[in-house]
């Protein structure tokens, strides 16, 4: 078990052969985090605000995917959804998890679904949270991100005019730490080679077919927030219809950063889905 000083600065394993950074607390049933696709995005820079209160509750885990954060960027490997699930896979088969409840944000949310659609057995209950996962056309919000070049105005632009509902959360503070981030050496690189242009065939690539995620039987909680400009709120809407056991929550006045923007009651949200036993 880990305790909470070490939370933030994470730590490292091989998983599949590849050395793959991750943050892991607490104690009981696993929780994946899986984080998005943002420039300079990490599993501590999409999850820092929930993982200290689901240690709380619950065995935590956050990696940093293949190619994204303090993980290996692998030469000559072709980045999509099989390449990432492959990847998560091995990282929980590395950790001795055997089932685990998911949490994807955005690209972590694609990844989540199509983890559970190839190892039902692995994944108990599921949130989805501004998900990809099933195709849409590609928003100006998400052309946005996947073609950012780094400058701390890019960044604040991203912040206030794509990712968040209230621009006042595009702070100085956040801005600097997610531009610093994408800047690092190796980074940008990666990430360019990710979703070069034209971005709807990695959109589409990233999707699960309709018939693999109505067979998808585990519970699952569908978040949203209504005006999220990088994922619509049609793709949740998609997921409800397809998921048998779905529920969905959608999030008013909120874009694409839920669990930043509404911290408290997405957490609260999120753990009583879970079974949390006491409140946040």
């Amino acid at each position: 078990m880990h305790t909470a000083p070490t939370l933030e600065a994470g730590d490292f394993i091989d998983a599949g052969g590849h050395r793959t950074h991750y943050h892991e607390a607490g104690s009981g049933e696993t929780v994946v985090f899986i984080h998005g696709s943002g420039p300079g995005v990490t599993g501590w820079a999409n999850w820092r605000n929930a993982l200290p209160v689901f240690a709380k509750h619950f065995h935590v885990l956050a990696p940093d995917v293949l190619g994204f954060g303090f993980s290996a960027r692998p030469e000559g490997v072709k980045y999509g959804r099989d390449f990432w699930v492959d990847h998560l896979i091995g990282f929980l088969q590395a950790k001795g998890v055997e089932r685990c409840h998911l949490v994807g944000n955005s690209l972590g949310g694609a990844l989540s679904l199509a983890l559970a659609a190839r190892e039902p057995k692995m994944v108990d209950r599921i949130v989805l949270m501004g998900a990809a996962g099933v195709t849409f056309p590609v928003t100006r919000g998400l052309e946005a991100v996947w073609g950012y070049e780094p400058s701390f105005e890019a960044m604040r632009e991203l912040i206030a005019e794509h990712f968040a509902y209230d621009r006042s959360l595009a702070t100085d503070d956040l801005v600097q730490m997610r531009y610093e981030a994408s800047k690092q050496p190796g980074f940008q690189e990666s990430y360019r080679s990710m979703f070069p242009a034209p971005y709807q065939r990695h959109l589409d690539a990233l999707a699960t077919p309709d018939d693999a995620i109505a067979a998808i039987v585990s519970p699952t909680l569908v978040i949203h927030g209504r005006e999220d400009k990088v994922v619509p709120l049609a793709t949740s809407l998609r997921l409800f219809e397809l998921l048998p056991n779905a529920d969905l929550h959608v999030f008013g006045k909120c874009g694409h950063w839920t669990m930043i923007e509404k911290r408290d009651e997405f957490n609260a949200l999120v753990l009583q889905f879970l079974g949390a036993s006491v409140a946040v």
